[in-house]
């Protein structure tokens, strides 16, 4: 479909409402959004009569359309541009879709495509709509929002003195966003937590690495996957590839580790996929246009060549990190463990309209290769863990377990038998040992993959 570019300057100065200047007002706004819409459900290439066109539009709700637009530009206690009613209209339809389609203007376009590159401006997470306030879907590795304690979960309920509740998501990241290096305060509520927490968090420019990689025992390697962007798959290869180089060209079994991973790009997730299977489907999507039905498949060669996958997820596990778990365990390429995956089964296309904005807008489900749809009921572990509190012999502090354990602890191993790079080797054991107590989920994930190897072995 053609998108025109509309320009509507109905200004009117009515007042005391009299009846005759309201007719006047409702006629000419009525007449100017009927064309509005008449020509935008017009395809280009279509040239079809405009009555055949007119008689399938909603004339009743058009009115009804019409008369609101027309009581506000007459009675409401400010004037308001055209232009900021029918944007809020947009914001309005999209809104009460889903919470994942939304309106984006220029600058939240432009910031769209920042952040599937890897850098952009704000807090570090990834966040979405429940019962009219924010919900926190996952804090993103390595930002503020991580070092400030964000957890997936966090309903946030006021953004600095400002109440979230009335609030689209839109205007919600727009608070939230700013200059780096100046603060927000927000106040969430947390399960478990007797009362609202207050969080205050310095803004900063986001950078996100979505690959990092360690041997945690010669022979097992960690992949941690904090996001899907546009290079991630290639950067997942690069980093494979050298973990098993570290490795002495062969790995015994890999974690891979997704928790608190938002989602991303869906081509990225194929991509990551398809570096641990031989063949067949990884996902299909569904909808109601032929551009949305697609599938993926696998091409030949699994990078680790069939040696044992342990992939870690949580509740912040969402969309494309979903679609990877899905994969893996419906071919038994893996072992899922963790928690209960967040659930998000659709795929958002991004459609740019005029004005250098765009809609993301819901347009299929995706089905992992049985054909689950995992909307709402997420991806179930092969192997759950509970929530674990572990106690801290040097401080007697009681830490919970969760992704933060795991920031600025993922460099590779050095190889190197000089007396320098022994005692940095030393240095990387000692942080690999400290990493693997301090974070439960890491460490039976190990145990586990250690079994398999052994069950491998004795089973050839």
């Amino acid at each position: 479909m053609r998108w025109y570019k509309l320009s509507m300057n109905t200004t009117h100065t009515i007042k005391g409402t009299s009846a005759n200047a309201l007719r006047s007002t409702f006629r000419g706004a009525f007449k100017a959004i009927c064309c509005c819409l008449l020509v935008i459900a017009l395809p280009a290439q279509a040239q079809a009569p405009a009555a055949t066109e007119a008689a399938e539009l909603p004339v009743d709700e058009i009115r009804t359309f019409a008369e609101v637009f027309a009581k506000i530009k007459s009675d409401y206690v400010e004037e308001v541009a055209d232009k900021a009613l029918l944007e809020h209209a947009i914001r309005g339809m999209l809104q009460g879709l889903d919470p994942h389609s939304s309106y984006l203007d220029e600058e939240a376009y432009l910031d769209l495509q920042e952040g599937t590159t890897g850098e952009f401006g704000g807090l570090g997470i990834e966040v979405g709509m429940e019962n009219g306030f924010i919900k926190v879907i996952s804090p993103i590795d390595d930002t503020p929002a991580q070092q400030a304690g964000l957890q997936a979960g966090d309903l946030i309920i006021r953004l600095d003195e400002t109440p979230v509740k009335g609030m689209s998501l839109t205007d919600a990241v727009t608070h939230m966003r700013g200059e780096p290096g100046t603060d927000i305060t927000l106040t969430i509520i947390r399960d478990g937590a007797e009362k609202p927490l207050k969080v205050t968090i310095t803004r900063d420019v986001i950078k996100v690495k979505s690959v990092r990689t360690r041997t945690l025992e010669p022979g097992f390697g960690y992949l941690r996957i904090s996001h899907f962007q546009s290079r991630t798959a290639e950067d997942a290869r690069a980093a494979l590839q050298q973990l098993k180089q570290d490795n002495d060209g062969q790995l015994h079994g890999l974690i891979l580790d997704m928790r608190n991973n938002p989602g991303g790009i869906l081509s990225s997730a194929v991509g990551v996929a398809d570096l641990f299977l031989e063949s067949g489907l990884i996902v299909y999507t569904e909808g109601r246009v032929d551009d949305s039905k697609l599938s993926f498949n696998a091409k030949p060669a699994d990078l680790l060549d069939g040696a044992p996958i342990v992939a870690l997820v949580n509740a912040g596990s969402a969309s494309a990190s979903e679609i990877v778990a899905g994969a893996l365990q419906d071919h038994k390429r893996g072992i899922v463990m963790g928690h209960k995956t967040f659930g998000k089964g659709s795929v958002q296309t991004v459609l740019p309209v005029s004005n250098a904005a765009a809609l993301k807008l819901t347009t299929a489900r995706y089905y992992t290769p049985s054909g689950r749809s995992i909307q709402v009921y997420g991806i179930e572990p092969d192997v759950i863990l509970s929530r674990v509190k572990i106690e801290s012999l040097a401080d007697e502090e009681a830490l919970l377990v969760t992704e933060d354990n795991l920031r600025q602890r993922l460099d590779n191993e050095n190889g190197e038998t000089t007396p320098e790079a022994t005692d940095e080797a030393a240095a990387t054991e000692q942080e690999t040992a400290a990493l693997l107590t301090e974070d439960y989920a890491l460490q039976q994930a190990l145990n586990l993959l250690k079994g398999l190897q052994i069950l491998g072995a004795v089973t050839e």
